[in-house]
């Protein structure tokens, strides 16, 4: 069977940046299960196992714009210490945030007398993505799965 819409998937995988440093990977973990067609995974990394089967290897290298997205330094601001409500604030922290495009995580950089300077970009943003991906398997999902948009069961949600 092969990896088409509305099929939920499990594969293994590492990523690696250019250095060839691991980022992530599954390995001696359960696969990611997730379900095909439904954005639950970056858009090159379903482009590139899209007509893959069970036992399927491949390496895929995924740009930003297919990724995590290009850096955009206007998602790097700088706030008022105040405005974090007077809690302690220390570099690394994040926060949720909004904005017109709705809520998202901001990472803060650094802490300066009363301003803290916070970037919303994801951590990866900018960063060509190396994965090495094993299909450990495919299957039809369910007519709930699809109205959820979502893997359920093993591997996935459980409501």
């Amino acid at each position: 069977m092969q990896i088409t819409n509305e099929k939920v998937v499990a594969i293994h995988y590492t990523l690696t940046n250019n250095d060839g440093t691991v980022l992530d990977s599954s390995e001696g973990r359960e696969p990611l299960y997730y379900l095909h067609g439904f954005s639950n995974l970056i858009p090159g990394m379903e482009e590139g196992v899209e007509g893959k089967m069970k036992g399927d290897k491949c390496e895929l290298k995924i740009s930003p714009e297919k990724g995590y997205g290009v850096r955009d330094e206007n998602m790097v601001q700088q706030i008022p210490l105040e405005a974090f409500g007077g809690g302690e604030v220390k570099p690394g922290m994040q926060f949720h945030a909004g904005g017109n495009g709705g809520s998202f995580v901001v990472t803060v950089m650094e802490v300066a007398d009363d301003v803290v300077t916070v970037d919303g970009n994801h951590a990866l943003a900018g960063v060509e993505l190396n994965f090495k991906v094993e299909i450990v398997e495919v299957r039809d999902a369910t007519a709930d799965e699809i109205t959820h948009g979502h893997v359920h069961g093993p591997g996935g949600h459980h409501h």
